[in-house]
């Protein structure tokens, strides 16, 4: 099997209704697959079905109205975009999504509400937010895509858009290894994904507690938060 960092990448990103990715909606998406004749990009505009807060509308610009009028049927933008994403697994590309626990989410708990079965039939999981905080700990500052972008020297065109943020995801999983020779001997990085992102979360819990904040939103599952 090929080692994941010359594998082909297929990049992923949603837009939702909130931040909660257990009870967040789908509003838009993009599963951009990179190769050597370009970037090759499929895109989503879905009706929700629900009122998009306007919060979420500061943050992506979508609004209600315009997901009624212009968006597509949600149960089946869903089951594309899900097909979409389960056939880049079989083909054995490299799903890349920033902050994948989020966006997988997302479709777990989405594709359940719908009828779906739970997604367990993902393949190999790249996720630039984990490997960042693992591979620079000691580096101050904020760990979002635009502050990962400004570090990394790459363009973020129009952040949170779901196409631009999968583009940016794609290069970063294609420059993270550049910076950090190590991943390349990681044989199963699934597994050290996964330990990293419970061990940092574990961090946050212990830092929130000591401040007297609320813990109930931090989970430590990747790359799916499964409810309790």
């Amino acid at each position: 099997m090929t080692h994941w960092t010359t594998r082909p990448i297929c990049a992923f990103d949603l837009e939702t209704t909130g931040r909660d990715p257990l009870s967040a909606r789908i509003v838009t998406a993009s599963v951009v697959t990179v190769g050597d004749d370009g970037p090759r990009v499929r895109n989503w505009l879905v009706d929700p079905g629900v009122e998009i807060p306007a919060g979420a509308v500061a943050v992506h610009g979508i609004s209600t109205a315009r997901a009624r009028q212009e968006g597509q049927d949600y149960a089946g933008g869903y089951r594309e975009v899900r097909e979409t994403l389960v056939e880049a697994w079989r083909a054995g590309h490299v799903v890349v999504a920033f902050n994948a626990s989020y966006d997988l989410t997302v479709m777990d708990a989405e594709g359940r509400r719908l009828g779906w079965p739970p997604l367990t039939d993902y393949g190999l999981v790249v996720d630039p937010y984990v490997i960042d905080r693992e591979m620079d700990r000691k580096r101050r500052g904020k760990r979002t895509l635009g502050a990962l972008c400004e570090h990394y020297g790459i363009v973020l065109t129009s952040a949170h858009e779901a196409e631009s943020d999968a583009l940016a995801a794609a290069e970063l999983a294609r420059i993270l290894p550049q910076r950090f020779p190590d991943l390349a001997s990681l044989d199963d990085v699934m597994t050290s994904q996964t330990l990293w992102h419970a061990e940092r979360q574990r961090d946050l819990v212990e830092y929130l507690q000591r401040e007297g904040r609320d813990v109930s939103d931090v989970d430590g599952q990747w790359p799916i938060r499964i409810a309790a």
